[in-house]
């Protein structure tokens, strides 16, 4: 049997693991041995297997994704994320829909604090939905909008995904923070623009709360959130200005929640304690499927499927954007059978040779890998982020919570578009 058919063999049996729920790191580690074992022999396998796993874990580039998830998980245990969302709710909630769109920028806020999508979800979920639920909000609206702006934690820096992607394409992690900042605004402006219209079109969906906040209430807790601008200065700002890389810009932020956390009197040990353990089991699992799909990277390029496929499509006249296409439709599939980490993982050792040998700009696709990484987080059956949702609000339907996220989808594509189109907003900063 060819290298590529062993190599087209392992991808699909890959996928067919991951859909019998096997572990994911587990599914592409196993495929990819067997098939490394095929087309090079045991001795060889035996080589790869024990040295580049190795190589990959020991990247310095990897010690950011603790760091940033330890800064995420002070965040939340210390009470950090209440104070965002009561002066979101404060500050919007005489606006049409100002609730959902108080949660949608608090979520956009905390995602700049969190770098994961499910973390920002499940956090705002606790928060905004029973408060939402109070005023009578409609539920596909309250629940759709935890879901679709807790896929923000994917785009917006720092974002882990971002991360893995940048060391998987040898792409400059700190470039793609940068390029993904206009992105994940522009997403939010999105959300909230769109909550703005169709609850100004249908007011029966968002009764309007009878307080109002006063100024002198209004100025009283902007006093209350200050460190999450401290903490977004102070990791993204030390990355724009080049005085720390993105690596190092994770331990700037974990540093930064720890004191922050410390001096307002949140950091008990039970609080400590808990964000580390969370943060170490969150690294593990993400390095084990990481490691599954390094493993799957070497055998595609021993086995030759993507340059054979990207041959085809050369020789089929396939061009760029016809590509770019194909990607969209292969996401779309796999957000409705795996989650964001497996999506991302096993579909760029095939697709990043085909895309650079098209001369796209490797920052710019990486963003768009992202926000098709976001739109399979909300799409049926699986939806990661719909499920979470559902997870924490057991008494509304699964139904009633996709109808909900699907006007935000309708956001993501206007954006995707928008980025097709002038590609040149990664590289406004």
């Amino acid at each position: 049997m060819s290298g590529i058919a062993i190599g087209a063999l392992a991808l699909v049996g890959a996928i067919v693991l991951i859909g019998l729920r096997v572990h994911i790191g587990l599914a592409l580690g196993l495929t990819a041995i067997v098939g490394i074992n095929a087309i090079v022999g045991p001795v060889a396998m035996m080589a790869v297997v024990t040295s580049v796993p190795y190589e990959f874990a020991a990247s310095w580039e990897l010690s950011a994704i603790p760091m940033f998830l330890f800064m995420g998980n002070l965040v939340f245990h210390s009470g950090m994320t209440d104070s965002l969302f009561r002066a979101a709710r404060v500050w919007m909630s005489r606006l049409p829909g100002g609730l959902a769109i108080a949660t949608n920028f608090a979520c956009a806020g905390f995602a700049a604090a969190s770098g994961s999508s499910l973390a920002t979800t499940i956090s705002m979920a606790r928060i905004a939905i029973p408060e939402m639920r109070r005023h009578g909000y409609d539920l596909g609206l309250a629940t759709g909008v935890v879901a679709a702006a807790g896929t923000l934690g994917s785009l917006i820096p720092p974002s882990i995904l971002l991360v893995l992607y940048g060391i998987f394409a040898k792409v400059s992690v700190t470039k793609l923070f940068v390029a993904a900042i206009v992105p994940g605004v522009l997403t939010a402006l999105a959300y909230g623009a769109m909550i703005m219209i169709r609850c100004t079109l249908r007011p029966e969906l968002t009764p309007m709360p009878d307080e109002r906040a006063s100024w002198s209430e209004k100025l009283a807790v902007l006093r209350e959130i200050w460190p999450l601008p401290v903490l977004v200065i102070g990791v993204i700002g030390s990355i724009y200005s080049g005085i720390a890389t993105a690596t190092e810009a994770g331990a700037v932020g974990a540093v930064l929640a720890f004191l922050i956390a410390l001096l307002q009197g949140r950091l008990s040990l039970a609080t400590f304690r808990t964000s580390v353990v969370e943060s170490v089991q969150t690294t593990a699992s993400l390095f084990f499927i990481a490691l599954g799909a390094i493993l799957m990277v070497r055998l595609m390029a021993f086995s030759g499927l993507p340059q054979e496929i990207a041959d085809i499509m050369n020789a089929h006249a396939v061009g760029p954007w016809q590509l770019l296409a194909i990607t969209v439709v292969v996401f779309l599939i796999l957000g409705c059978l795996i989650d964001p980490m497996g999506m991302i993982l096993l579909a760029l050792p095939v697709f990043l040779p085909m895309f650079e040998s098209s001369g796209f700009d490797m920052v710019w696709f990486g963003i768009l890998i992202v926000k098709f990484v976001e739109i399979g987080l909300l799409t049926p059956p699986l939806g990661l982020n719909v499920f979470a949702v559902k997870s924490l609000e057991r008494d509304i339907p699964l139904g009633v919570i996709f109808r909900g996220v699907g006007w935000f989808l309708l956001c993501e594509l206007i954006v995707v578009a928008i980025l097709c189109a002038f590609p040149g907003i990664t590289q406004i900063l």
